[in-house]
C-alpha cells in the first residue's frame, strides 16, 4: 500500500480543484517543484503529478513545472495528463518519469495502451475517472458508456502496471474514498488499483489498512494533505506497519 502525495499543475502552479472543475481551484503552492521536494522531505516514497491544462488541451501543457520536479526530486513520479500519443508517453519516460498514466488514450485507443504497455513494461498506467458509475475523458469534460469495471476488463492481459481510479464525485471535496467503487474494481481485474479521490482523514488512512483493502495498490492524497488533515508521519507509519503484517 503506498501513499501518493498529488500535484496537479494549472499554469504552472500546484493547485486543488473541485470535482475536476478548473473554474474551482485552490493555488496551494506557487513552486511545484519545491512542494515535491517537501513531500520527499516527509518520507513519501512516489509522487502523482497531473498537468490539467495538458489533460484538457490532450497535449502537455506544464512540461516546464514537470521538468523542475523531475530535477529536484529523486523519488519516483508517475505523471498524468494530455498523454495521448507515444511520442509523449516516450518523451516523459525519457526525461525520467517512471511510470506515465494514460486516461482519455485508453478509451478513445486501446490499442496504443497496449503497444505503449508492451514497448515500456512496468511503466505505463491506466487512468480510470468515473462520474456517476461512467468513465469520463477530456479532462473529465466528457462521458463515456463504459463502466470502470468494463474498461479496465480490456487491459487485463496487457502489461498495464496500475490503474488509478477516482472518483470524480469526491474529488477535492474530502467526502472519503469510495471504498466499495475502488474494490469492485480491485477484484474484476488483476491489474494494482490505486484508489484516488476524496481522501480525506486519518480515518481513511485506517481504512485502508483493514484487510479487504491489501488487494490494493496504494491510494492517493491531495487536499486532505493540503490543509493538515492528514498527518505524512502518522500516515505513512500506519502504512508500514499494515505492509510488515502482510509480508
Amino acid at each position: 500500500m503506498i501513499l501518493f502525495p498529488a500535484i496537479d499543475l494549472k499554469e504552472g502552479r500546484c493547485v486543488r480543484l473541485i470535482q475536476g472543475d478548473m473554474d474551482q481551484a485552490t493555488v496551494f503552492n506557487d513552486d511545484p517543484a519545491a512542494q515535491a521536494a517537501a513531500f520527499e522531505a516527509q518520507g513519501f516514497e512516489w509522487l502523482h503529478v497531473v498537468d490539467l491544462d495538458g489533460a484538457f488541451a490532450g497535449k502537455p501543457m506544464n512540461a516546464a513545472a514537470v521538468d523542475a520536479i523531475l530535477k529536484r526530486i529523486a523519488i519516483p513520479v508517475q505523471l498524468g495528463g494530455g498523454i495521448r500519443d507515444m511520442k509523449t508517453v516516450e518523451g516523459w519516460l525519457a526525461k525520467g518519469v517512471s511510470r506515465v498514466i494514460i486516461g482519455t488514450a485508453a478509451v478513445r485507443d486501446p490499442d496504443f495502451v497496449r503497444e505503449a504497455a508492451r514497448l515500456h513494461p512496468g511503466k505505463v498506467a491506466v487512468g480510470i475517472d468515473a462520474k456517476d458509475g461512467r468513465v469520463a475523458v477530456e479532462g473529465w469534460a466528457q462521458t463515456s458508456t463504459l463502466t470502470a469495471e468494463e474498461l479496465g476488463r480490456r487491459f487485463e492481459d496487457a502489461g498495464v502496471a496500475a490503474i488509478i481510479y477516482t472518483d470524480i464525485a469526491r474529488d477535492g471535496i474530502l467526502k472519503g474514498l469510495n471504498i466499495p467503487m475502488t474494490l469492485a474494481l480491485a477484484r474484476a481485474v488483476s491489474i494494482p488499483v490505486i484508489a484516488s479521490g476524496g481522501l480525506a482523514s486519518m480515518a481513511d488512512i485506517e481504512r485502508l489498512t483493514h484487510p479487504d483493502c491489501a488487494i490494493l495498490g496504494g491510494a492517493i492524497s491531495g487536499r486532505a494533505l493540503y490543509d493538515g488533515r492528514i498527518d505524512p508521519d502518522q500516515a505513512l507509519a500506519l502504512l508500514r506497519t499494515m505492509r510488515r503484517e502482510t509480508a
